[in-house]
C-alpha cells in the first residue's frame, strides 16, 4: 500500500508538471495551437514558475529559438552542438542566457519574445529563481519527518521539478534516435518511447513540420496523450484548441486493386 501511494504521488506531480509545460507553456504560450480560459492563462503565467520552477516567459523564448535555428550552431539545445549526454546541461546554460538577454533587453532575444504580453516572473526579476526548488524540498521533507515516509516526499520531489529529465529525453532522443513522417531542414525524430511518457512530445518530426498544430501526432497510433488533455480541458471550457493549424489526417491507405482471375472450371472426369 505505501509503494502505491508513493508511486501515485509520482504521478500526480509529474502530470501536473508536465502538463503546465506542455499544454501551457508549450501549445499555448510558444505556439498558440491552443487558446487558454483567461482564467487558466493567469495561473499558468504566474503560478508556473511554482510548479515547473521555470519562468514561462524565459522558456517560451527559448523554444522559439529552438525552432528558429534549428540543429544549428544557434540551437539552444540540440545534441549536434552539445551531444546526447550534454542535453540536459546545454538546457540550463541556455536557459540562463536567455534569461540574461530578457532582462538586458537584449533584441538577439526579445525579438523573439514580441507577441508576449506578460513580464519575466517576479522570480526571476528578483533572481529568486531557486525558490520554487527549495519549498517542493521543504514539501518533500514534511512527510519523513512527521511519518518517517522519506520515499513519499522523495517521489513528490522527483515528480513535481521533473522538466529537466523530461526536456533532455525530447531534445536528445527527439533529434538523433527516431523515424521521420516529414522531410525536415533538422534532424527532428519521433521517439514514440519519449512521446508516451512525455505527453507527446516526443513526436518532433512531427512537430517541427507543423508547429501550430495542438496534436503532434500524425499516424493514429503514435502517441500523443497531450492533446487528449487538450480535448478534455476543451469540453469543460478551460481552452480552445485552434482547430485551422491542426496537423492533417495523412491520406488513405490505398491497398491495390488487382483484376479478378478468370473463373476456370474444373475439367469433368
Amino acid at each position: 500500500m505505501y509503494l502505491s501511494s508513493c508511486l501515485l504521488v509520482l504521478f500526480l506531480a509529474y502530470f501536473l508538471n508536465i502538463i503546465t509545460i506542455s499544454v501551457g507553456y508549450h501549445r499555448a504560450l510558444a505556439h498558440d495551437a491552443i487558446h487558454l480560459h483567461p482564467s487558466l492563462r493567469r495561473i499558468v503565467v504566474w503560478l508556473g514558475p511554482l510548479i515547473t520552477g521555470l519562468d514561462p516567459k524565459a522558456w517560451v523564448v527559448m523554444h522559439r529559438m529552438h525552432h528558429a535555428y534549428s540543429d544549428t550552431e544557434k540551437d539552444p539545445h540540440s545534441p549536434k552542438n552539445a551531444g546526447f549526454l550534454g542535453i540536459m546541461t546545454e538546457q540550463l546554460r541556455s536557459y540562463k542566457a536567455v534569461a540574461i538577454g530578457l532582462i538586458k533587453k537584449d533584441s538577439e532575444v526579445t525579438q523573439f519574445a514580441k507577441n508576449l504580453d506578460y513580464d519575466l516572473h517576479i522570480l526571476t526579476r528578483k533572481n529568486l529563481w531557486y525558490l520554487p526548488y527549495v519549498l517542493h524540498a521543504l514539501l518533500a521533507v514534511i512527510p519523513g519527518v512527521l511519518g518517517g515516509f522519506w520515499l513519499l516526499g522523495l517521489c513528490y520531489f522527483l515528480g513535481m521539478m521533473s522538466h529537466p529529465i523530461q526536456g533532455g529525453l525530447v531534445n536528445a532522443f527527439g533529434h538523433a534516435v527516431g523515424s521521420r513522417n516529414f522531410n525536415t531542414e533538422d534532424d527532428s525524430r519521433n521517439n514514440w518511447l519519449v512521446a508516451f511518457f512525455v505527453l507527446g512530445e516526443g513526436l518532433q518530426n512531427n512537430h517541427h513540420k507543423f508547429p501550430q498544430s495542438a496534436k503532434f501526432s500524425y499516424h493514429q497510433w503514435e502517441p500523443d496523450p497531450g492533446f487528449t488533455v487538450c480535448l478534455i480541458l476543451e469540453s469543460i471550457g478551460l481552452l480552445t484548441i485552434e482547430r485551422k493549424g491542426l496537423i492533417p489526417a495523412p491520406p488513405p491507405f490505398n491497398l491495390e486493386v488487382r483484376p479478378a482471375l478468370p473463373n476456370h472450371t474444373a475439367p469433368s472426369m
